[in-house]
């Protein structure tokens, strides 16, 4: 099981802040963020422009997700 967060417009885009799925050993961040954008395909514009960190840390695409861990999915955020 991981656990996703949602920020901002990528909160927006999918309309909830979060969601737990089941994922097969061996799945990578890409994998995990393909699945939820394929159940929501009109979120794949702000998905595909979103920082991914895995625990807390950057996230590259490549990297195996483990059970349990935690995905927060942050689009790019404007001001400062």
């Amino acid at each position: 099981m991981v656990e996703l967060r949602y920020f901002a417009a990528a909160r927006a885009a999918l309309g909830r802040s979060g969601e737990s799925l089941t994922v097969p050993d061996g799945a990578t961040v890409s994998d995990v963020v393909g699945r939820v954008t394929q159940g929501s395909p009109g979120a794949a514009p702000v998905l595909s422009r979103c920082s991914v960190l895995l625990d807390g840390r950057r996230a590259a695409p490549g990297d195996v997700v483990p059970d349990g861990a935690t995905l927060d999915l942050l689009p790019p955020f404007a001001g400062g």
